[in-house]
């Protein structure tokens, strides 16, 4: 992969940026209605964002980001369908996003450029930062997880206040392991979002109190 860093960290801006807007979006729309809101903008702008971090992971030879991705992925697909969204797309473009993370993995296979041994032996990451890195992408995991669960209980797409909570503990940790990967796509990203992930946390407190 000798593609400039400068190109790389473009792309994982631009994923970034879109990570944040569907945050910005909900927020922006939680403060209108004075509750926090699930609007299927949310889940569609995550599906976007998530297939360019897979690829700005898998340049960054970052095992922990493509990991977390591959994961969360399929969730926002899932509450895409709770939402009725999903069977909207035309079935060849949702045969293509179902298959789009095996297509990165499979052609790094096939041009001899993707080493699994690599990334989980990347020498420019020690193995506690590696391990780090792995612990706050499953905590960040962990918070869609338990989203799509309580999303499964009700029978309908929301965040509940434990989603918000479990974002902000992930971000602090992603924030630390940032700082000394010297990721600065991954440092701006999670020193703006706890600030929205606060917000709402103060918004559902606010919203269950006067309920």
């Amino acid at each position: 992969m000798n593609l400039d860093l400068t190109y790389i960290d473009a792309i994982g801006f631009f994923g970034q940026g879109l990570f944040f807007s569907r945050f910005l979006v909900q927020l922006l729309l939680s403060e209108k209605y004075k509750m926090v809101v699930t609007p299927s903008i949310f889940w569609k702008l995550s599906l976007l964002a998530s297939m360019i971090f897979f690829v700005y992971g898998y340049l960054r030879e970052d095992f922990s980001i493509m990991l977390g991705q591959s994961i969360t992925y399929f969730i926002y697909i899932r509450n895409l369908q709770l939402q009725q969204e999903w069977q909207k797309i035309k079935k060849v473009f949702q045969l293509l996003l179902f298959i789009f993370p095996a297509i990165i993995v499979f052609y790094g296979y096939n041009n001899g450029v993707y080493d699994l041994d690599k990334l989980l032996r990347n020498e420019n990451i020690p193995s506690w930062l590696l391990i780090l890195g792995i612990a706050a992408q499953l905590v960040f995991i962990f918070r869609f997880v338990y989203q799509w669960l309580s999303s499964e209980n009700k029978k309908t797409s929301h965040l509940p206040l434990g989603f918000w909570v479990i974002s902000l503990t992930g971000s602090i940790l992603i924030l630390t392991y940032s700082i000394y990967r010297v990721d600065k796509v991954l440092f701006i990203a999670h020193s703006v979002g706890m600030f929205v992930y606060m917000r709402n946390i103060y918004l559902l407190r606010k919203q269950n109190e006067s309920a």
